[in-house]
């Protein structure tokens, strides 16, 4: 009678859950921190980076409690380092641009773990500018202008290392050129 323990199964379950919500408010945090720092004020009518995390935050049912303590750390009043944003450009395999933008307190430690997550998926971390001109700003992301045909063994390698660094704690966005179809 292996694996009809009810408490075990709702304990995985939750367990699961309560991951992704951490991630998510981590993510929305370190978003409305840097709106605050941005945009100089903590008020939403006069920061409209601002006013979208916020939405977002409350689309996620993020606790009150939690979005006042990232208000606070990007006034200067929270205890803590300072989060800053950073876009990293590199190519995947088959020469697959891709654009990843980061929320860190720690640069040196998320610029390795990058370049360690492409070095170990067929890419290369590129400087900057490198891919860049690949893309185009859509609002809070990118889009690419210029596309890249590949085959259907490239394509699981680009997406392997796609879910890779998106699973990396401080990754926000990850895009890159490759095809639709």
């Amino acid at each position: 009678m292996s694996g009809h323990s009810k408490w075990s199964n709702i304990k995985n379950r939750k367990a699961s859950v309560d991951a992704k919500k951490s991630k998510t408010f981590a993510i929305i945090s370190k978003l409305i921190t840097v709106a605050v720092k941005e945009g100089g004020s903590s008020d939403p009518a006069s920061n409209p980076r601002l006013r979208l995390a916020l939405d977002k935050a409350r689309s996620a049912n993020m606790p009150n409690s939690n979005i006042q303590k990232a208000l606070d750390k990007g006034l200067g009043k929270g205890e803590g380092s300072s989060i800053e944003e950073i876009v990293y450009e590199g190519y995947g395999p088959g020469g697959v641009g891709y654009l990843v933008r980061t929320l860190t307190d720690n640069r040196n430690r998320t610029g390795s773990e990058i370049k360690y997550i492409f070095d170990r998926n067929g890419g290369s971390l590129g400087g900057p500018g490198s891919v860049s001109y690949l893309f185009e700003r859509d609002g809070e992301g990118y889009k690419a202008n210029i596309t890249i045909p590949v085959d259907q063994q490239t394509r699981e390698k680009a997406e392997t290392l796609s879910d890779l660094l998106d699973e990396q704690d401080d990754v926000e966005l990850v895009v890159n050129n490759m095809s639709a179809s």
